[in-house]
């Protein structure tokens, strides 16, 4: 032992940790299994670690090559030990892993938690690993020994502010040669956890396809097998069960929730892999984080190499499952993985193969497919953006919200309906489909029954910035550009004429006289071809940014924007009464109309005027003219 820690020392918890820990000691869950399957997992994990570092150090196996997980239940003493013979922890990383949580997302967690009315599929959602276990146990005490390490440590914490590490007593230190023990002192509540039968129940459930052993000690002190420990993704598909996919899904994704789509094939040739993929049903609550990577594992010959191998492109990251290759070397290093062109091939290999899956899904059965992309569209839609080479895939298997009623439909279908002499793919990029519905750059597309694709993720402002085209259809932005419809025909042919005209000489001075009173507010003020009912919108250069793009640009602090086209409805009785008070000399009054039909457009794009209080004044002041009945 160290002689310079030879008495316990107290340590306080991270913060996050410390109410992560009050949640889980304080709050009652209708499912409390979860932990038993962390803890597994876990060991399992150990268990990888010290079988992939023993291909370069043999010796930290030496004398003990048995890989297992271990389930004591002792009733008489109300504890429940879990131990396994893995790769271990000495002091430094029991106070690190033990004591806080390095991960992304802790605190959206810990809101979830709070905010949860139902446990049991937050913590399936968001996984809570170690901590778990004071769900059930009031006092939790841990002894590890690193592989080739002569030291035993004990971690020890009661759930409250803290936790102590000490030295192992030469007991503590006997039981573990090599691993981890822990130990639970189980609360009254969670005495059905010293049964063995509830035990092995939960095993069955979460954890059967573990590959190591996972052994349950009887009251006798004998212990036998309770799991399956075998690599279902080696087995043939006409010998896996449905509810054996749902087991191996739940254990390797640790989640809850039951596949939304399972892929389970073997690649044969100039190099072999096994391949098990899940599509899970319920998003993870990181999914949107920009630092969220994919979770598939890479196996070598049945042996764990790591999760961080970058199997299958960002937008795919929602997939959960295993890779085990043939072929590769067990000794790959993280250079290796990012040159290697075998794993090129195989993350080639499976992003063709889980698209063409949705592919598939969505031409047999549509109402499936819309669940998964309801659940992770706004990601896959990252593609589009990002991924050249499928673009075209990925545009074919999007569903977008449009104006021709509620849902969602595909580009085929889109296509399929468009109008005469209709040529391009029209969408309006903004928050909210219900917003959006009421946008005024719509009213020339509706006038004509021309359907719009109504996009409403972040990314869709992204990937619309690259040149797009579906079927030879090119997509054009209803707020970007110059829009014509006059070729398509109106839905009422007496809507034509019921507008006032007024004459290229009138709107040239409108135009003029709004400029003039904007000055450098807006680049351009033009007559427009979008509105048939409001009397202004914003719309962006061809040549620039989207208006969306736009904002969400200037709310990162990436830019202060470029300075909006104003466009104008002529035939609007606003802009006609400004037209009016520029004829009649009135400046100040074609000012403050100017300035409003600019604020007006603002609002109507879900942004506040640049002065609220003058725009406030102004619509006063026009409100009483008209009571009064002023000119």
């Amino acid at each position: 032992m160290n002689g310079d820690a030879g008495t316990a020392q107290s340590h306080e918890f991270q913060a996050e940790v410390a109410e992560l820990l009050n949640l889980m000691v304080h709050s009652v869950y209708s499912e409390t299994d979860i932990f038993l399957r962390e803890l597994i997992s876990n060991g399992s994990d150990a268990c990888d670690k010290v079988r992939y570092e023993a291909i370069a150090k043999p010796e930290l196996l030496a004398g003990n090559d048995k890989l297992a997980i271990c389930i004591a239940p002792d009733a008489a003493a109300k504890t429940l030990t879990i131990s396994d013979s893995g790769i271990g922890m000495d002091r430094q990383e029991l106070i690190d892993n033990l004591g806080t949580v390095a991960r992304s997302g802790t605190k959206a967690f810990l809101k979830g938690v709070k905010d949860a009315k139902e446990g049991l599929g937050l913590i399936g959602q968001f996984g809570v690993g170690f901590y778990a276990a004071f769900m059930v146990a009031d006092r939790i005490e841990v002894t590890s020994r690193r592989a080739g390490s002569p030291d035993a440590w004990v971690w020890s914490s009661s759930g409250g502010a803290g936790f102590d590490v000490a030295p192992a007593s030469q007991e503590q230190a006997a039981r573990v040669p090599r691993g981890t023990e822990i130990v639970l002192h189980l609360k009254e509540e969670a005495a059905r956890y010293l049964q063995p039968f509830e035990l092995e129940r939960i095993v069955r459930t979460y954890s059967d396809h573990i590959l190591f052993p996972i052994e349950l000690v009887d009251e006798k002190g004998e212990a036998r097998q309770v799991n399956a420990a075998s690599a279902l993704w080696q087995r043939s598909k006409s010998d896996v069960k449905p509810e054996d996919y749902t087991q191996a899904y739940r254990s390797i994704a640790m989640a809850f929730d039951e596949p939304a789509l399972t892929l389970h094939y073997k690649v044969e040739g100039r190099q072999s892999y096994a391949v098990l993929l899940f599509v899970p049903t319920t998003p993870p609550f990181d999914l949107a984080d920009p630092g969220r990577k994919g979770r598939v594992k890479l196996y070598v010959r049945r042996v764990y190499i790591t999760d961080d191998a970058d199997l299958l492109p960002a937008y795919l990251r929602f997939v959960r499952g295993v890779v085990d290759s043939e072929d590769l070397p067990l000794n790959l290093s993280r250079e290796m993985l990012q040159n290697n062109p075998q794993v090129a091939q195989i993350r080639s290999g499976l992003a063709s193969r889980v698209i063409g899956e949705f592919e598939s899904l969505a031409a047999r059965d549509s109402d499936s497919y819309a669940k998964i992309w309801s659940a992770f569209g706004p990601v896959v839609k990252e593609g589009l953006y990002e991924d050249h080479e499928r673009r075209g895939q990925l545009l074919a298997l999007a569903r977008f919200a449009t104006t021709a009623g509620e849902g969602t439909r595909s580009l085929k279908d889109y296509v399929a309906s468009l109008k005469p002499n209709q040529t391009e793919v029209y969408y309006l990029v903004g928050e909210g489909a219900d917003r959006l519905k009421s946008n005024p750059k719509l009213e020339a597309a509706r006038a004509r029954g021309v359907e719009v694709l109504l996009l409403t993720d972040p990314i869709d402002a992204f990937w619309t910035t690259l040149p797009q085209e579906f079927d030879g259809k090119p997509f054009k932005s209803l707020s970007q550009g110059d829009v014509d419809f006059g070729l398509v025909p109106l839905l009422d042919k007496a809507e034509a004429d019921t507008g006032l005209k007024t004459t290229a000489e009138d709107e040239a001075a409108i135009v003029k006289a709004v400029k003039e009173a904007l000055g450098e507010k807006v680049s351009e003020v033009r007559a427009s071809p979008r509105l048939t009912e409001s009397a202004s919108c914003l719309v962006a250069n061809a040549q620039g940014r989207d208006r969306e793009l736009e904002r969400l640009l200037t709310r990162q602090n990436r830019g202060s924007g470029a300075n909006p086209i104003l466009e104008l409805n002529m035939s609007h009785a606003l802009v006609r009464a400004l037209g009016t008070a520029q004829n009649a000399g009135r400046p100040e009054e074609v000012a403050d109309l100017a300035s409003l039909l600019l604020d007006q457009a603002h609002i109507l794009d879900g942004e506040m005027p640049a002065d609220p209080a003058s725009f406030a004044r102004r619509v006063n002041a026009l409100v009483l003219r008209g009571l009064r009945g002023d000119a």
